[in-house]
């Protein structure tokens, strides 16, 4: 095999690998930072395309990826009513605590009316959810984070499993937005 044919053959090896990812066609990958997919049993409920499934929802940051998944409708417009979308999504390797429309139906309706219609209690029960840190899978195990509230909140569990402050189950954690880590939670949580 002569030299000329090893060269030919090489570069034609290097643009076959490399001509797809310029492209963009290359497969998805986990996330560089998280090393991980989501987890949880509540993960197979989330559309699996689109821009409310997890992969569309790691194209967007963090309130507009909130606002195109339907499991997450509930919180949407309470981020809204509390003028928090703008921060949220200018925000950078935050985690989000975000309750599902389910954890929101277990409030009272009247409450839950009276909360969103409390610009200062909303905004302070939504930043209790938030913890300024990219907060990993290894993390949860026994964690101890202060929130954007200012008050902490504890995370314990393994595998697949964690709970956040012994009352709310982590449904679906660890999906990636473009500025955050998004833990799907059943129970909204209130500061202390």
């Amino acid at each position: 095999m002569s030299i000329a044919r090893i060269r030919r053959s090489v570069l034609a090896a290097s643009a076959a690998a490399v001509f797809p990812v310029a492209l963009g066609i290359a497969a998805p990958t986990a996330s560089a930072d998280s090393g991980s997919q989501p987890f949880g049993p509540g993960c197979s409920s989330l559309p699996t395309e689109g821009e409310g499934s997890p992969a569309g929802m790691a194209d967007d940051p963090v309130a507009t990826a909130a606002g195109n998944n339907s499991e997450l409708s509930t919180l949407a417009a309470a981020v809204k009513a509390a003028d928090l979308g703008d921060s949220l999504n200018d925000s950078k390797d935050i985690t989000v605590f975000a309750p599902t429309n389910a954890a929101f139906e277990k409030i009272p309706k009247a409450d839950l009316d009276a909360l969103l219609a409390d610009k200062d209690q909303l905004t302070k029960v939504l930043t209790y959810h938030v913890v300024d840190q990219k907060i990993t899978q290894n993390q949860l195990a026994k964690g101890d984070f202060k929130t954007l509230q200012g008050s902490n909140l504890t995370t314990s569990g393994s595998g697949d499993n964690f709970k956040v402050n012994d009352s709310a189950n982590i449904v679906c954690g660890g999906i990636p937005t473009a500025n955050a880590t998004v833990e799907l939670i059943d129970t909204v949580l209130m500061p202390k």
